[in-house]
């Protein structure tokens, strides 16, 4: 990733009010929902939010002037420490009771917290979901909101640094315990993280920065996919309080079932009808994939629950390897109705082959076959 700063074309002497809304202008050119089908634009997004992610930070960001974004307490530099942190998660709300940062390098954030991440199921055809294709998915959300450009006032001029926290959005609280000092952080309660303090709010967001609209998005059902799979959409859910980050989007997969075909791992199962002469005297029986159609040659004899096998015409693998196949198990037909012509020729091929018969077909229910 390139540096922080010229990734939001600031300079390193640049103040929190310059950074953020450096960040603002860049994620709404970058976000997706103005860049669609642009893999580009949708990288550059990713790390522009994470800059500011740690820019907006006063102690993350001295500690990545001096360190750069690998060094000392980037998970590497003290073993097993990071474990002490979730301890202090535990008693002291993530926060060492020696002040500073704790172990394991972990800070608490400062400022808003990014937009909620959303979840929605999505129905696939069964079809869409082995040969792949693009679903729209339609969600209710927070964006920003456009009037304001999300920074919830009228105008700039109206917007003051909170003097409760000094603009960082977080307070500090120092008490003493039988450990020694102990530090703890929370969001600031008199701009609720923000940082900032309004004094005239937009009137379309009411301050907030966003407003609730309904959302479509284009997503790309991966080849293979199956019930219970779930697709991250990264900057695609809720917008942030006041231009803070977008959340992601989760979408929880139901594949519908299919009229002929089941699934059985990478595998389609379905059946395959063999007229009863095919079946004995063996032929060639054109069948119908997801795609195409394949010929399948029956041999002389074949029985009820033989397996034909069309190789590479299943479902094709997530993880990049071999297609499935298509398993079609033969099920001999047989005929429920028969002419005179072609009962009388059963009637001898059986008799050639020393079959007993029945004499069901009477005279009389030949008659009644007639006039039926």
């Amino acid at each position: 990733m390139s540096d922080y700063y010229e990734l939001l074309g600031v300079d390193r002497s640049a103040s929190p009010d310059e950074i953020k809304k450096a960040y603002r202008t860049l994620a709404r050119e970058l976000h997706p929902d103005r860049n669609p089908d642009d893999p580009a634009a949708e990288a550059r997004f990713k790390d522009v939010a994470k800059a500011y992610e740690t820019l907006s930070d006063g102690e993350r960001r001295a500690h990545y002037d001096r360190f750069g974004e690998s060094g000392p307490g980037g998970g590497s530099g003290f073993g097993d420490a990071a474990g002490f942190g979730d301890i202090f998660d535990a008693f002291f709300g993530g926060q060492s009771p020696f002040g500073g940062g704790g172990f394991g390098g972990q800070q608490a954030p400062q400022g808003p917290a990014r937009g909620d991440d959303l979840e929605v199921v999505v129905d696939v055809a069964f079809e869409d979901a082995v040969l792949g294709s693009a679903q729209p998915v339609e969600i209710r959300t927070h964006v920003p909101c456009e009037p304001c450009e999300a920074t919830g006032a009228v105008a700039e001029s109206t917007v003051e640094s909170c003097d409760t926290c000094g603009g960082v959005g977080q307070v500090r609280q120092v008490r003493r315990s039988i450990l020694g000092q102990m530090v703890s952080t929370g969001t600031c309660p008199t701009c609720d993280g923000t940082g900032e303090i309004i004094q005239a709010p937009c009137s379309s967001c009411t301050g907030a920065g966003r407003v609730v609209e309904n959302r479509t998005y284009t997503v790309d059902i991966p080849a293979g996919v199956d019930t219970g799979a779930t697709l991250r959409l990264s900057g695609r859910g809720a917008a942030g309080h006041r231009g803070a980050g977008f959340g992601d989007l989760y979408v929880r997969v139901r594949v519908l079932p299919h009229e002929r075909f089941q699934r059985d791992g990478n595998d389609l199962v379905t059946e395959l009808a063999v007229p009863m002469t095919v079946a004995a005297l063996g032929g060639d029986l054109e069948f119908e994939t997801l795609e195409d159609a394949e010929t399948i040659t029956v041999e002389a004899g074949t029985q009820t629950g033989k397996t034909f096998r069309l190789r590479g015409h299943g479902v094709p693998s997530l993880q990049g390897g071999r297609r499935g196949d298509i398993r079609a198990i033969a099920v001999v037909m047989t005929p429920e109705k028969l002419s005179e012509r072609e009962e009388a020729l059963m009637r001898e091929f059986a008799s050639l082959r020393g079959d007993e018969l029945s004499e069901s077909r009477s005279l009389l229910g030949r008659i009644r076959s007639a006039l039926s």
